[in-house]
């Protein structure tokens, strides 16, 4: 290679995508406190206040070139396992479960933390460090070693997903599969490799959805799971049978996002009643109070990050940053895909927030931590005089 020169260049058009995002997620979450009576806390201000420290973040990851934080990898990875396993043996008076998971550290003087928003970041660092390294030692691409490519990825993905499916957060465990498999299509495995290995689990998801509605005694003889466990699906399915159980969101939602219609009913006029719709259920405020209009303006915005991500991705020139790069579409793509995909009944409802957007200290923690990636890469980045 030849002689490089670093171009240190803050990204300021990333930067005021965050703003619009800030100013997004102040507007609904201020929309959605001033009509809940469940509540006294002001979540607007501590959304600031959750924003501001990621600010530092950010900065602080900024701070590192690419090829830095990819020397720290396996620390990074190492010590979020660490945390899970501390979390999973932790005394409930630290650790207590919520809405029966045992996914959040309560931490005096900071409230609850949930250490599997960093472990996904950190398996996007990870990952993306044992990808490089393999294409590395391995200029020349043949099935064995795509085999021991594929093998790497789904040993290191695993540790943190088998741990996290046991508190048990069943949303998490799926962003991680996304990243994975994100990072998996991305990593140069042929395609004569994955198009069997893909398609046989596609088979296997659609039997045990097909089982699950209309065969769900077999499940129950072959795999000892109960009809009752599969109340998500069906509620999804059917939400009207089951309004006063687990459709009771899906159905209010439904109603809340299509009475905003075009232009939604102003702000502060909430008519549909959800239970803590300042997290999960964000899309349903901004959709009632700001119609379709201020629905398109959120993922508009959402979808320009992307489209700003994906372009740094193209623009640079280290095979990891750019995996980086994959690693965080996949996640925060994930994320709004299920999120908004829940609210409109497209997808069953899990437990993930609308990246930016929702009320969570952890959730915002843990992007802009995946963010601070992206800064990094543009602010060091490097031009070569020559090629190899």
């Amino acid at each position: 290679m030849g002689s490089s020169k670093e171009q240190t260049k803050f990204d300021y058009v990333l930067a005021f995508l965050l703003f619009l995002l800030f100013c997004a997620s102040c507007l609904a979450i201020y929309s959605a406190q001033t009509t809940s009576t469940q509540y006294d806390s002001n979540f607007l201000l501590k959304q600031i206040v959750f924003y501001v420290v990621g600010i530092g973040i950010v900065g602080g990851i900024m701070i590192f070139e690419p090829d830095q934080i990819r020397k720290l990898a396996w620390y990074l990875y190492g010590f979020s396992v660490f945390v899970l396993i501390a979390l999973h043996f932790a005394p409930s008076s630290i650790a207590p479960k919520i809405n029966g998971a045992k996914s959040w550290f309560n931490l005096p003087g900071f409230g609850s933390f949930q250490p599997s928003e960093v472990t996904k970041v950190c398996l996007i660092i990870v990952l993306s460090h044992v990808i490089t390294k393999h294409n590395e030692q391995h200029t020349s691409s043949t099935i064995q070693s795509d085999i021991m490519l594929l093998g790497k990825i789904l040993l290191v993905a695993s540790v943190p997903m088998g741990i996290i499916m046991q508190q048990p957060d069943l949303g998490t465990t799926l962003v991680l599969i996304a990243i994975t498999v994100g990072l998996i299509f991305m990593s140069g495995i042929t395609w004569k490799l994955l198009v069997p290995i893909f398609s046989s689990i596609t088979l296997i998801g659609s039997t045990i959805f097909y089982l699950v509605l209309y065969a769900p005694e077999i499940l129950e003889k072959y795999l000892h799971v109960k009809a009752y466990q599969f109340g998500r699906i069906y509620s999804w399915i059917d939400p009207a049978n089951y309004s006063s159980g687990e459709g009771y969101h899906l159905l209010n939602s439904l109603k809340a996002i299509g009475s905003g219609m075009l232009s939604g009913k102003g702000m502060g006029i909430n008519e549909v009643y959800i239970p803590e719709n300042h997290t999960d259920f964000i899309f349903t405020v901004i959709a009632e109070q700001y119609g379709f209009i201020g629905a398109t303006v959120v993922i508009s915005f959402l979808f320009l990050l992307l489209y700003h991500i994906t372009k740094v991705a193209l623009l640079s020139n280290s095979q990891f940053s750019s995996y980086l790069c994959v690693g965080v579409i996949c996640m925060i793509g994930f994320h709004v895909v299920q999120n908004i995909g829940m609210t409109i009944g497209l997808l069953p409802i899990t437990g993930i927030p609308l990246p930016f957007i929702s009320y969570g200290g952890s959730s915002l923690v843990g992007n802009m931590f995946a963010i601070g990636l992206i800064f990094s890469i543009r602010f060091h980045y490097k031009t070569y005089m020559f090629g190899d």
